[in-house]
């Protein structure tokens, strides 16, 4: 089957990737390091800019910006995923199917990834507020500061957010924001 995907060079992209069967590990000490490399790994070779990020157990969401007159999203997500899947503990890897074995998968991620082409600069806002709220929404924690895996913590820093943003007053989300 073919996806049709928004594929607009130089944009910013709305994206939730989630685990296979989304079973929860992403959070373990290790993984979060794997993540990190992975991210690494692939942007040395084939930049961009995280420009907001979750990740929770069993999914992450993130904000990426490509660069001028690139829009290949799919390749880097590709690469992060195989870097990730190589080098996770076989615990984490759950049961490989025959139309996984003769693709030589590992049964970590979901295969496909949600993506949203960020319109305009509420749109980016809106979507980073509710990466940053979404372990609050989901009950991890009651305010976004208490998430340790999250981009918030740099945008406290750089003042886009007071540090007790999402604790009191809950923020709305227009519907289509979030589409996980």
């Amino acid at each position: 089957m073919q996806y049709r995907r928004a594929k607009q060079p130089g944009s910013s992209y709305f994206f939730t990737l989630v685990t296979h069967n989304r079973r929860s590990f992403l959070c373990e000490a290790e993984n979060i390091v794997l993540l990190r490399d992975s991210f690494r790994s692939v942007i040395e070779k084939h930049p961009f800019v995280i420009d907001a990020i979750v990740i929770l157990p069993n999914y992450l969401h993130c904000i990426w910006t490509l660069p001028e007159g690139d829009a290949e999203f799919s390749t880097r997500w590709r690469l992060i995923k195989g870097w990730f899947s190589r080098r996770c503990d076989r615990k984490y890897q759950g049961n490989v199917f025959t139309s996984r074995q003769s693709k030589e998968e590992r049964a970590v991620w979901q295969r496909r990834f949600w993506e949203h082409l960020i319109r305009d600069e509420q749109d980016f806002v809106n979507h980073a507020d509710y990466i940053h709220y979404n372990p609050v929404h989901h009950g991890l924690v009651s305010c976004p500061k208490d998430w340790e895996y999250s981009s918030f913590h740099r945008y406290v820093q750089r003042g886009v957010y007071d540090v007790d943003w999402g604790s009191s007053q809950i923020p709305v989300f227009d519907v289509s924001v979030g589409m996980e």
